[in-house]
């Protein structure tokens, strides 16, 4: 199964009939996440996701209580808090993004396969802060269009890569946030082997290694290259988050 072909013809589909948003009154003013990072170099950053499901593991927290969640995130010192909010493999919605985005201050990621300048819109509406785009999604042009429109509208952008050729991509588009997902979007098969491999040398750009991290050990891997780590899996899994974040948050080498 080809889990990417199948995600982008659902989400060609949901573009149809887009969920609307009411867009958040005297929306909260958030700091850059880009200026975050550039003040705490010491420690890898940590990004924690509210992530319900996957389409290769199936449910992973389905019921969470996300008032619950983000205050373990708060008490763990993440440096931001991405939300899924895709309605039919992850299970996540809008309204997700936007209770996320009434209980703190965090720079907020909406994580969703993103290929509508209305997506973006209506992730801003919600409270959103940054938006991902992924280049594995998106034609060279389409990925400079929107990451323009979103820069116009104030939001900061992750471009995610795959490989060393995204990459370049995403330097030419002068991106200052670039995350390197370890996880295959064909087969959702996950290795940390993608970061090392793809370990960039340090430019004007701040470099986010994105899933399969589960013990600080793995974090040390790439410790040496990124700045931070998204993790969503092994935090909604937690019986003690801050315990699982302060273990992550290894000091960069």
């Amino acid at each position: 199964m080809n889990f990417l072909t199948e995600i982008l013809t659902k989400k060609q589909a949901e573009l149809q009939d887009l969920e609307p948003v009411v867009p958040v009154e005297n929306p909260i003013s958030r700091p850059s996440l880009v200026n975050l990072l550039s003040q705490h170099p010491k420690h890898v950053q940590l990004i924690g996701e509210i992530k319900r499901a996957s389409p290769s593991k199936g449910s992973i927290n389905e019921q969470v209580d996300i008032k619950t969640q983000v205050a373990r995130y708060e008490e763990a010192n993440v440096c931001a808090i991405s939300v899924l909010t895709d309605p039919y493999f992850f299970h996540g919605s809008i309204q997700d993004l936007k209770t996320v985005a009434s209980l703190t201050t965090l720079p907020l990621l909406c994580k969703d396969f993103i290929l509508d300048e209305r997506q973006i819109i209506r992730a801003k509406q919600a409270g959103a802060s940054i938006i991902l785009l992924i280049v594995a999604c998106l034609s060279s042009k389409r990925l400079a269009e929107l990451f323009a429109f979103a820069t116009t509208l104030g939001l900061e952008v992750l471009v995610e890569t795959h490989d060393e050729a995204e990459i370049k991509q995403a330097q030419a588009l002068q991106a200052p946030l670039i995350g390197v997902n370890n996880r295959n979007l064909e087969t959702f098969e996950v290795s940390l082997e993608v970061s090392e491999r793809c370990a960039p040398l340090k430019q004007e750009h701040f470099y986010i290694s994105e899933s399969g991290f589960k013990t600080a050990e793995d974090v040390k891997r790439v410790a040496h290259a990124y700045d931070a780590i998204l993790v969503g899996e092994t935090l909604m899994r937690s019986l003690d988050i801050k315990k699982t974040a302060h273990a992550l948050q290894v000091i960069r080498t």
